[in-house]
């Protein structure tokens, strides 16, 4: 179901990825979160399809009640802004790292923390940030084309073809300011093309040759679905569950798709035992029988990165794909100010 361009993963390894401050980096559990006899609920703002069953589990398993809040990325981050100077989660669990490394800026993530349990592979370690202030869980692709070869035989392999006259009023895609996963997709072309004012310069003209934006992927693949559209830029993730169902669609990855971590943030802010609570909940995410339930829940959630964990079927081999990393911190200083602008000259433009 799935057409992949080749590149070996070594060459995606010569972008640069950013982490996060170098502030207190260590190993293992160096927050002073004590744990103690007392449990309150883990409150999860949930942006992964990952959950319940993962949070169902790890309640069985420790005996600590989990609270899930789910929603997308965007709204979830919206909610967390409002209540920063009071804090209603002990964990964020979504895909994006650029939207934890401004958290992390603003003091709101635990740091110093690391899973005890598990060993990440040489990609999943450079994605941990120096000051260990969020846990990667797995990797997907931010912006992925998907398509019907009946209808386009010879899909664009690369993001800057979009702006061609071929592809005038036939490319949707999400709001960035709604969707996380889409954030780091226009961070990634902008990477791509030299930087934020050649970004937006040719964010601008796809604005221009009639991109169609919608809210989240659900309605993005349904417009494609429909006819509105021919080519659906989207996480790769949710064009795979899309492919599996209508046989007649296909997935591309576009030459340097940006990869996009799935990411768990622990709140600086709440009590120390729900801070405890929260670090237990990632040992078990980390853990074979977290990695498990993480598999059975949503094979197609992205490419494992512990040792021993093996990708689901219908995603290729990471290492055969045309990826770039960015800088976390940097495009992660910049996601209020991107999304602004892209909702004021594509959104309303």
């Amino acid at each position: 179901m799935i057409a992949a361009s080749g590149m070996a993963l070594a060459g995606l390894l010569l972008s640069a990825c950013g982490g996060g401050s170098p502030a207190a980096s260590g190993s293992g559990h160096a927050t002073p979160a004590a744990a103690t006899s007392k449990v309150v609920p883990l409150v999860i703002y949930n942006g992964k399809n990952y959950l319940p069953g993962t949070a169902e589990a790890f309640s069985k398993k420790t005996g600590i009640p989990t609270e899930e809040i789910s929603g997308s990325t965007g709204v979830l981050l919206a909610k967390i802004e409002a209540e920063k100077n009071h804090p209603q989660w002990g964990v964020f669990w979504s895909d994006g790292a650029a939207a934890y490394a401004s958290l992390d800026a603003q003091h709101l993530l635990v740091r110093g923390f690391e899973p005890d349990t598990g060993t990440l592979t040489s990609v999943g370690r450079r994605l941990v940030p120096a000051d260990k202030s969020y846990v990667p869980t797995a990797i997907t692709v931010a912006g992925a084309i998907v398509y019907n070869p009946s209808v386009v035989p010879h899909p664009p392999t690369s993001f800057t073809q979009l702006i061609q006259p071929q592809w005038k009023g036939a490319v949707g895609m999400n709001n960035p300011a709604i969707s996380g996963p889409t954030y780091t997709a226009v961070a990634g072309i902008m990477n791509q093309v030299g930087g934020v004012a050649k970004g937006e310069s040719f964010f601008t003209k796809l604005a221009a040759n009639g991109v169609q934006v919608f809210t989240t992927n659900k309605v993005t693949l349904n417009a494609l679905l429909h006819g509105q559209v021919k080519l659906a830029i989207v996480q790769n993730t949710a064009g795979i569950e899309l492919a599996e169902k209508y046989a007649q669609l296909k997935v591309d990855y576009p030459k340097d798709a940006t990869v996009l971590p799935s990411v768990i943030g622990i709140d600086a802010k709440v009590s120390k035992t729900e801070i405890a609570e929260a670090e237990r909940f990632a040992d078990f995410v980390y853990s074979s029988a977290g990695q498990k339930v993480m598999q059975q829940v949503n094979p197609y959630g992205g490419w494992p990165i512990m040792t021993g964990v093996h990708a689901a079927p219908l995603l290729p081999p990471l290492s055969t794909l045309p990826l770039q990393f960015i800088g976390t911190r940097t495009w992660g200083d910049r996601e209020a100010t991107i999304n602004q602008w892209f909702t004021a000259h594509v959104v309303n433009g």
